[in-house]
């Protein structure tokens, strides 16, 4: 039977930020390393412990034996403001959030460990790289990166549109966008071709979209700016360091996970951290098929995403490094 508690740890930075602790009390393992799964942008950590037909990803991992951890940053799920102001950067997300969470989980954990697995999911994955390049002592051990970019080798044209100038998205405040995707999730399953860059609705159970919705979060649109910027230049600056020219320091044993059909992050941008790292110890699970193709989120609520995306990474995570 699968245990979940929650848990609030203070950032530093005038937010107290919410952790999930999930595990399988029987399966658990105290000698594995605790897992801190990082959710990315515009959504929480919601979807990492619901699927719409299956197994979540934090029940798989936590039926591997691990101690699995999902954490809200600021802006995100049950995280809140004691404080602290909404003009934040991903300078501050990476430098405070990041590090606070990873504190925490080492802190808190019932295994017997001194350091952690981190996996980051798209733009957590960004954030992720940027940590352990960041923090002299980061307590990384291993890093998964589902679907994350760090140099954009590759931008599709929708977004390089979107994101082309950091001045206007940065005067665009957004409001309501968890009541949109509630209202419009449903109505696009007949022009499917509009989702098609994020998720496929053919391969998802969308009757289930409200509770698929409690994972979406409003875009904040400093960070929308820090975006922009980012894609102009290619690569991102955290703490005045180029993250992408410093990854290949970088010597953790690296997991690549990469969606087929991913519109958002395209291929070509999520491999190149894979290629760039200084890791003697990596690999690449490339999901989705043909006739099941996956895209971004797809990764997260697909059908076959606990056999095919969770239960891959659990393995992995299995396996000693």
């Amino acid at each position: 039977m699968i245990e979940i508690d929650h848990h609030q740890t203070h950032n530093g930075d005038g937010w107290m930020l919410s952790l999930r602790r999930t595990v399988d009390p029987e399966k658990l393992d105290s000698e594995r390393h605790p897992l801190l799964i990082i959710p990315g942008y515009g959504m929480n950590s919601f979807i990492f412990g619901f699927h719409p037909r299956g197994t979540s990803m934090e029940a798989v991992l936590a039926s591997h034996g691990f101690e699995v951890w999902s954490v809200d940053l600021r802006g995100q799920g049950r995280s809140r403001s004691v404080g602290g102001s909404l003009r934040y950067h991903l300078e501050d997300l990476v430098l405070y959030d990041v590090a606070a969470a990873v504190r925490f989980v080492v802190g808190t954990t019932k295994t017997r460990a001194k350091d952690l697995d981190l996996i980051g999911c798209s733009l957590g994955a960004t954030m992720m790289f940027a940590h352990v390049v960041c923090q002299k002592e980061h307590q990384g051990r291993r890093l998964v990166n589902m679907g994350g970019p760090v140099r954009w080798v590759q931008v599709h044209p929708l977004l390089r549109v979107a994101f082309a100038s950091p001045r206007v998205v940065e005067a665009l405040p957004f409001r309501g966008t968890r009541h949109l995707a509630r209202v419009a999730l449903p109505a696009l399953r007949r022009v499917p071709w509009l989702l098609s860059l994020y998720l496929h609705p053919s391969h998802i159970d969308m009757s289930r979209a409200g509770e698929l919705s409690r994972t979406v979060e409003n875009p904040n649109r400093h960070i929308n700016a820090d975006i922009a910027r980012w894609m102009n230049l290619r690569d991102p600056m955290i703490g005045g360091r180029n993250i992408a020219e410093e990854l290949k320091n970088i010597r953790l044993p690296l997991l690549t996970m990469v969606a087929n059909a991913d519109g958002i992050v395209p291929r070509a941008t999520t491999l190149w951290p894979h290629e760039t790292i200084g890791s003697p110890q990596k690999k690449v699970v490339e999901v989705g098929t043909d006739d099941e193709p996956m895209a971004h989120a797809d990764m997260f609520i697909h059908d076959r995403a606990p056999e095919r995306v969770f239960n891959p990474l659990g393995d992995w995570l299995s396996t000693e490094s």
